[in-house]
């Protein structure tokens, strides 16, 4: 069985990624949480099963797996459903996946992954605007392209678990899009698997202060949902 390597599911939007993936698929596999900065002296204890050192990764049979993208393709290669069966629709899922796993800088930037917190922006650079207005023109373009209610056909594939962590900043930050965008957005939260890593979120006790400040710097905290430490 796979063991998952991930960090605190409040924070770790790029671990959200295979961890749905596989969810959402039934592939059995073991989750192994590490908070951030529960390393010696606080530092970085990714290292003892990561060579990047970074979240997630994956191990099967002697193997590791540390990205998320190499992750998937992997997983793709032993399990059906991973990718769109349609050849359009499977290479339209690849480059939108890559595009979210190379790119969309400010947005991670500004908005950092914080399940826990809903905070109102303090403005809206246009490096921002620039990242939402490309991001709803993708959403679109796959729901339009291959009839949805997923992005790329009507079954969930790698490419929407790759566009979860985005639907949970669009609820954190309250970020709008396009009536269509906004309701794909939904959609994801709702699904089940989702909203039981909110629920474990909420329930960390864990607090990553540089996760925390990047947080503080992108606006006003209306609520924090988490609980109290």
């Amino acid at each position: 069985m796979y063991d998952l390597y991930i960090g605190n599911k409040n924070y770790s939007s790029w671990s959200l990624r295979p961890w749905l993936l596989l969810r959402m698929l039934d592939i059995p596999f073991n989750e192994k949480l590490t908070p951030f900065g529960t390393g010696p002296d606080g530092g970085n204890a990714f290292h003892a099963f990561s060579p990047s050192g970074k979240v997630p990764c994956l191990t099967d049979a002697g193997r590791t797996l540390w990205d998320s993208l190499a992750i998937t393709e992997y997983l793709a290669e032993r399990h059906a459903g991973v990718w769109p069966v349609d050849p359009d629709a499977r290479a339209w899922a690849r480059c939108a996946a890559a595009e979210m796993h190379s790119g969309f800088f400010a947005l991670r930037d500004r908005c950092t992954m914080n399940c826990g917190i809903r905070v109102r922006l303090d403005d809206m650079p246009q490096a921002l605007h620039k990242d939402l207005a490309r991001l709803e023109e993708l959403w679109l373009d796959g729901l339009a392209r291959f009839g949805g209610p997923y992005l790329a056909g009507e079954k969930f594939t790698a490419v929407d678990a790759f566009f979860a962590p985005v639907a949970l900043r669009v609820q954190t930050y309250g970020l709008r899009l396009a009536p269509r965008a906004q309701d794909y957005a939904a959609r994801l939260l709702a699904l089940a698997p989702l909203q039981e890593w909110l629920a474990a979120a909420l329930r960390e006790t864990w607090r990553d202060e540089p996760h925390e400040e990047e947080a503080r710097r992108a606006g006003t905290w209306l609520e924090d949902l988490r609980v109290t430490v």
